[in-house]
C-alpha cells in the first residue's frame, strides 16, 4: 500500500469536491531563512517603540510591556533559531501544488512495519513546529520504550496559508478545500486508509476529512476543539442542572471567553489584510498577538506562557510566522470560516476527544455532531497538548487507535 517517499512524480490523486484531479510533483524541501532575515529580525527587535502599560494591570488588558520586552530580548539575543531550524529539517519535508495551492509537508515513515498512516493538523497560532516533541512516540514507539503495536507512517501538512504553505493562492480556502486537499495529498502518498488527529482549527478540518472519504479514514482523534462541542448561548437552568460539576465549570469558562477574549476571532475574520500590515512589519507586535494566545489559552494553574510550554519552542512557532510573513494569510482561514458558516455533515466515522484542563468541550454536545467512541478529561494542560503535555498526549492518541480497524 506505501511506496517510497523520495519519488518526484506521484500517481493520480482522487478528484477533491472541486472536481481537480491532477498528477502531483513532489519537491524535496529544506527550511533555510537567510541570515540577513535574522539579523533584520534582531535589529528590529531593538528598534521597537514600545507603548506605556497602565499600573496594576498585567495581562487584563493585554500583554504586559514587561513581560514583552524580556521576551523580545531573549528572541533577539539567546534564542537560537538555527537549532530549531536543524530539528525541523531532521524530517523529511517536501512541497507539492495541490488545487493551484502550494502545499508544505513533513512527512516521516515509521520503522515499524505494520504501521499505519496518520495526519497530523494544526491550527493557529500554532505550525508543524508544535508536533516536534510527539514525531519519535508515534512513528517509533519502540526507540521510546512504547509498545510498537501502535506505529504510525506522518505526514503534517502546514496548513493553506500557513508558514511554508504559501504564498495563498486566492480566496476560498475554507475548511472543507483544505480537507479536500489533504485528502488528495494522502491518496498521491498511496495511502488507501489513514488516522487522522488534530487541534484547534485541525479538530474541525479533521472531521470534515473524515466526512469527505468516510471509507478512508480510520478514525479521528481531536484535542482543543474549536466548533461543535460546545451548547452556544441561552442554556437554560434545567440544562445547566443536569450537567456534571466540571461541565457547568466549562460552560462559565465558555462565557468568559465569549466576553472577553475573541477580539483575535473578530478582528481574523473580517479584516485579515488589515491586521497584516502591523504583525508583518512588527516582529513585537507579532510575538504579542501569538504569546496572548499561549497564555490564555494554556494551563491556567502555570503563571507564564513558558512556564506551560517550551519558551525556545513557542519562539520557534512564532519565527515560523514571522519569517514566511503568514499573520494575514493564516488569518484569512479566520475570514473564510466567518463569512460561509458552512460545516461538513456528521461522517460516522470513529472518534476520540482529549479535553485538557482549559479546554471546554463537553460530550452531550459533541455527540451531537461525532460518533465519540473514547473520550478523555485530563486536569492538566491546555490547548497546545502536543507541546504543553505531549506525552499524554501521544497516550491517549495511541490508546484511541488501539480500538479502531
Amino acid at each position: 500500500m506505501h511506496q517510497d517517499s523520495q519519488r518526484s512524480a506521484l500517481r493520480p490523486a482522487v478528484p477533491h469536491d472541486r472536481g481537480v484531479t491532477a498528477q502531483l510533483t513532489l519537491e524535496p524541501f529544506r527550511i533555510a531563512i537567510p541570515d540577513a532575515d535574522l539579523a533584520e529580525l534582531k535589529a528590529r527587535l531593538a528598534a521597537t517603540r514600545w507603548p506605556e502599560q497602565l499600573p496594576g494591570t498585567p495581562w487584563q488588558r493585554g500583554v504586559p510591556v514587561d513581560y514583552l520586552k524580556g521576551l523580545a530580548a531573549y528572541w533577539a539575543n539567546d534564542f537560537d533559531w538555527r537549532a530549531q531550524e536543524a530539528e525541523l529539517n531532521s524530517h523529511p519535508q517536501f512541497r507539492t501544488e495541490i488545487d493551484g495551492q502550494t502545499v508544505h509537508f513533513l512527512h516521516i515513515e515509521s520503522p515499524e512495519p505494520n504501521a499505519r498512516p496518520l495526519i497530523l493538523l494544526h491550527g493557529w497560532p500554532g505550525s508543524v513546529v508544535e508536533f516536534l516533541d510527539i514525531i519519535g512516540p508515534l512513528s517509533n514507539p519502540r526507540a521510546h520504550g512504547l509498545d510498537p503495536a501502535q506505529a504510525f507512517h506522518l505526514v503534517i501538512p502546514s496548513l493553506v496559508g500557513f508558514g511554508f504553505s504559501t504564498p495563498l493562492s486566492g480566496a476560498d480556502w475554507t475548511i472543507n478545500r483544505i480537507a479536500a486537499a489533504v485528502t488528495e495529498l494522502m491518496a498521491a502518498l498511496d495511502y488507501d486508509r489513514f488516522c487522522v488527529q488534530g487541534g484547534d482549527y485541525g479538530s474541525v478540518i479533521g472531521p470534515a476529512i473524515g466526512s469527505h472519504v468516510p471509507d478512508r479514514v480510520i478514525g479521528v482523534h481531536i484535542n482543543g476543539p474549536a466548533f461543535g462541542v460546545m451548547p452556544g448561548k441561552g442554556v437554560t437552568d434545567d440544562e445547566l442542572a443536569s450537567l456534571a460539576e466540571i461541565e457547568r465549570e466549562r460552560v462559565a469558562r465558555a462565557a468568559v471567553w465569549a466576553a472577553e477574549m475573541t477580539a483575535y476571532f473578530r478582528l481574523q475574520g473580517t479584516r485579515p489584510q488589515t491586521l497584516s500590515y502591523g504583525l508583518t512589519d512588527s516582529p513585537a507586535g507579532q510575538l504579542a498577538w501569538i504569546v496572548e494566545k499561549f497564555k490564555e489559552w494554556t494551563d491556567s494553574a502555570k503563571d507564564l506562557p513558558e512556564d506551560a510550554v517550551d519558551r525556545d519552542r513557542l519562539l520557534a512557532n512564532v519565527s515560523v510566522y514571522w519569517f514566511t510573513g503568514t499573520a494575514g494569510s493564516s488569518a484569512n482561514l479566520y475570514y473564510e470560516t466567518t463569512h460561509t458558516r458552512t460545516m461538513s455533515p456528521p461522517s460516522g466515522v470513529p472518534t476520540g476527544v482529549a479535553v485538557f484542563a482549559a479546554d471546554m468541550a463537553i460530550r452531550r454536545y459533541a455527540e451531537k455532531r461525532h460518533n465519540i467512541t473514547h473520550w478523555s478529561d485530563f486536569d492538566i494542560g491546555g490547548h497546545f497538548a502536543a507541546m504543553e503535555t505531549p506525552q499524554v498526549l501521544v497516550d491517549d492518541i495511541r490508546t484511541f487507535f488501539a480500538t479502531v480497524t
